[in-house]
């Protein structure tokens, strides 16, 4: 479940708390294939399962960057901003210290680490979204989301 912030003062005083973690993904060759459609990236190590099992990796790997998309499912598990409308801003320090294998279980966990007010009268809020891989004690992603709320 979500936590819920119905206003600014919300997310301020949650700057620092766990938002907790979202349900397992898994990690399957066709997400990884049609993100590789998707993006005309169809390096061998994505796409190419007997060559990959021979690789520095002993499988084949999503794509960094379909790891970090995943925060677009993850975000709506961990927070819920009940606001006129929202966007997206931006991204912050984005690291992708362990690669997510096929076949591999992946989750999301998030901390608020900043809120500040905009001049349009919008409140930004980072986020510190983890990719975490289930058993590994590496995660597969760190990045700070930058999101903008209007109440």
């Amino acid at each position: 479940m979500p936590k819920i912030f119905e206003a600014a003062e919300q997310l301020t005083a949650a700057i620092g708390q766990p938002l907790g973690e979202t349900e397992w993904l898994l990690m399957t060759q066709e997400r990884v294939n049609t993100f590789a459609d998707a993006t005309d990236d169809h390096q061998w190590i994505h796409v190419d399962a007997v060559k990959a099992k021979d690789g520095p990796f002993g499988a084949p790997i999503a794509h960094g960057y379909l790891t970090l998309s995943l925060a677009a499912r993850f975000m709506p598990q961990l927070i819920d901003v009940r606001m006129k409308m929202g966007v997206n801003y931006g991204l912050d320090k984005v690291r992708f210290p362990s690669p997510v294998k096929v076949g591999q279980r992946i989750r999301g966990s998030g901390v608020i680490v900043a809120v500040e007010p905009t001049k349009d009268g919008a409140v930004q809020s980072t986020l510190r979204l983890t990719v975490e891989i289930e058993g590994s004690s590496k995660p597969a992603c760190i990045a700070d989301t930058i999101s903008r709320y209007y109440f």
